[in-house]
């Protein structure tokens, strides 16, 4: 696999970077604690592009975990647009990008520190860019690195710490333990349904794709999206559940696929959504704890298995690539870190 042979490898290799972000939440367990720990009347994620989608996912769980208020803002909205982020009071800034060197957002974590609102956490996959040195705290996971570019292995290091971050915010030590078997639940889940992943992916009769996730699995949902557009040319978007009935399912039909990042708490109503997709003729696939065309397992807790929804997702997009002729490590007019002129 000579073409696309960067970005399968950082894939499914990529379990060996879930397993460092998490060594390194350990080993900064107190000034993670200390920073945390505020006051402050709000928690914003930033990033941009994946990591956008990332702060989403992040944001979401954070305040499901810890009950404060949280939310996702791009880099470049926090930039030029910073009065509807910020309040009059202190915030805690978690700046997540994967080079560290994003021009929105070392702009944005620049102006933020140097108007006093409050300090920065930075998680990254370098620590010798910008951004790392403006945090009062860097989580540089670099084993996560990557030549593609698009991010794969990336992403899924830095949401890991992130999860990692928020069960440790929420003081929720189980929820840590836990975590620790996501590397190898990770590995079965890619020698498992690795072929799935291909044959769904290499079936060039379907035209559009949909992502729908809720809670914090819609930031998930926008981000295999992404890795879709990105990687295939491929029609695309993501959706939580019950919006997608909502006007978006009129696109439902034999050439379209609807994958279905499943939650266990709300089964139900996620799983209707799915069923009536598949009686207006969509291709359904399914990611769950069980019952599902990918089934998770392990019971790791709901609130932390988020990035077992990844790999398998990333596989598909990156064999329909291949499919079309098109060379996934080398996505159409992007590079992999963007500066503004």
């Amino acid at each position: 696999m000579e073409t696309g042979k960067n970005t399968y490898s950082e894939i499914v290799s990529q379990t060996a970077a879930w397993a460092q972000a998490l060594d390194l939440v350990r080993e900064n367990r107190e000034a993670l604690l200390s920073l945390t720990a505020g006051p402050f009347d709000q928690v914003l994620f930033t990033g941009c592009g994946s990591t956008y989608y990332l702060s989403l996912a992040a944001a979401a769980l954070f305040q499901q975990l810890t009950g404060r208020a949280a939310r996702a803002v791009p880099g470049g909205e926090l930039l030029y647009n910073p009065q509807t982020a910020l309040t009059g009071g202190r915030s805690l800034l978690v700046a997540v990008s994967r080079s560290g060197a994003t021009s929105e957002t070392v702009r944005a974590t620049e102006r933020f520190r140097s108007e006093g609102r409050g300090p920065v956490l930075v998680i990254s996959n370098y620590g010798d860019q910008p951004l790392a040195g403006l945090g009062d705290l860097s989580i540089v996971i670099d084993r996560g690195q990557e030549q593609s570019v698009a991010q794969t292995r990336s992403f899924a290091s830095m949401y890991v710490a992130a999860t990692a971050i928020c069960a440790l915010a929420a003081g929720r030590q189980d929820l840590l333990e836990a975590m620790s078997a996501l590397p190898a639940a990770g590995e079965q889940l890619i020698a498992r349904y690795e072929p799935d992943a291909r044959r769904l992916g290499e079936n060039l009769e379907l035209d559009r794709f949909y992502f729908l996730g809720s809670g914090a699995r819609y930031g998930l949902a926008c981000e295999v999206n992404l890795k879709m557009k990105e990687m295939t040319l491929t029609h695309s978007e993501p959706f939580h559940f019950l919006e997608f009935r909502h006007g978006p399912m009129s696109m439902v039909g034999p050439s379209a696929a609807v994958v279905g990042l499943l939650s266990s708490s709300n089964r139900d109503a996620e799983g209707k959504v799915l069923a009536e997709m598949q009686k207006l003729g969509g291709t359904v696939f399914s990611l769950a704890e069980a019952g599902a065309a990918v089934n998770i397992g392990n019971r790791i807790p709901e609130a932390v298995q988020g990035v077992l929804y990844l790999p398998v997702l990333q596989l598909m997009a990156c064999y329909r690539s291949m499919a079309k002729g098109l060379n996934p490590d080398r996505p159409t007019n992007l590079s992999a870190v963007v500066f503004l002129e």
